[in-house]
């Protein structure tokens, strides 16, 4: 009888695996803003980019364009965001962070700098920076083609 694969060494278990631990590790740290990774990356980009639209904002945080709009649904409904439509095309949705949802982002910065700290704390510093490099080009490179 053939061997099963050995998923617990396979790249994509690993990621799966890291990226569970990674989310558990942020909703431990910012429960008391009832907030999501998602959420968190929305609030961010919009600091950066107030006004973007809909599409263009979920491209950004890597999210499905076709599911985005519940995930800003919520941050409407904790009045961390605003949606409008654009004045030159009714169908396009621009978005803008509310002074509250500022204030919640960067309050939330302290704590999700520590779900970084704790997601990579059993690397050492240069595991770590390889780790990041590691990932970013792993990223980039399924972002190009």
């Amino acid at each position: 009888m053939a061997k099963s694969f050995d998923f617990q060494h396979a790249p994509g278990h690993l990621i799966r695996r890291a990226h569970q631990v990674a989310v558990a590790i942020f909703m431990e740290e910012t429960a008391a803003f009832d907030v999501t990774p998602v959420q968190f990356a929305i609030l961010n980009a919009l600091i950066d980019e107030p006004g973007e639209d809909q599409v263009t904002l979920a491209s950004r945080v890597a999210f499905d364009a076709a599911t985005f709009g519940s995930v800003i649904g919520r941050l409407e409904a904790k009045g961390w965001v605003r949606r409008e439509p654009d004045a030159q095309d009714r169908r396009r949705k621009l978005l803008w962070i509310t002074p509250a949802g500022r204030e919640a982002a960067l309050r939330m910065k302290r704590a999700v700098a520590r779900v970084q700290a704790r997601i990579v704390a059993p690397l050492d510093d240069a595991e770590r920076e390889q780790m990041v490099l590691l990932l970013g080009k792993l990223v980039a490179g399924h972002a190009q083609g």
